[in-house]
């Protein structure tokens, strides 16, 4: 699904997305940066097959597809990221902070164990463990083709959460993963590495920004005014409260 001329939409579960591939995979964006593609997250892996038709759909050329960029280790973000490199040789980059965890398949590290009990995976899922490539650290800046991405932490909903500024063609886009959602609001987990004071802090990051649209990890998308929505957020923690749970 073409959001602009620079991002495309061609993943996401349907229980609270568009059903663009199996749940519970996240929204995986694809970024068309001319003479290369770049995926932001690749879900669980279980729907590789309809993700590839899917970008086909759109007239795109899968060999373009020369990068996986993960925001962090959760498996409905990352889960399938052993697949799509192996089967699209591609290279994957991680926040620096995740990168150990994924390179080693470690199911507490990433709260996997404790999601499965809670019966948010299969009790069979298996965490195939990935070669991380390139990690990245605040402040680093990579290119896309024509376009460029900047990395900014944003831990507290995990550990090694980052999100990404899009420098598109005339607009930005904020990749926040799992940091803030539209209509300002957060996911509460009970995980070992979750912290209100980190996600309030990484939303008070990212509320310094200037950018377009605003293209979460799961739930609504806003295309324009995407600053409205993490400033919403933002308001919430400056007045020392949590900013409303996704529903």
């Amino acid at each position: 699904m073409r959001i602009t001329e620079d991002v495309y939409l061609v993943g996401g579960g349907p229980s609270k997305a568009f059903g663009l591939s199996a749940d519970p995979d996240c929204h995986i964006y694809l970024i068309d940066g001319g003479s290369e593609l770049a995926l932001i997250d690749c879900g669980m892996g279980t729907s590789l097959d309809q993700i590839v038709t899917n970008i086909e759909r759109e007239g795109l050329n899968i060999a373009r597809l020369r990068t996986l960029i993960l925001t962090h280790y959760h498996m409905d973000h990352a889960g399938g990221a052993a697949r799509f490199r192996e089967q699209f040789d591609l290279q994957v980059w991680a926040p620096r902070e995740a990168a150990a965890a994924l390179r080693t398949g470690d199911e507490c590290a990433v709260a996997l164990d404790v999601a499965k009990a809670a019966g948010f995976y299969a009790a069979d899922y298996v965490f195939e463990p990935v070669a991380i490539d390139r990690e990245l650290s605040e402040g680093d800046r990579v290119e896309i083709g024509d376009l460029s991405l900047e990395v900014f932490d944003t831990p507290g909903h995990c550990h090694g959460h980052a999100s990404y500024l899009l420098w598109g063609r005339g607009r930005r886009y904020l990749f926040a993963a799992d940091a803030v959602f539209a209509g300002g609001r957060v996911v509460l987990q009970n995980i070992h590495d979750f912290s209100i004071q980190q996600s309030a802090a990484s939303i008070l990051k990212l509320a310094k920004l200037e950018f377009d649209s605003l293209l979460p990890g799961h739930g609504a998308i806003a295309v324009n005014e995407g600053q409205s929505h993490v400033r919403r957020a933002a308001e919430a923690v400056n007045q020392l409260f949590v900013p409303k749970n996704l529903d």
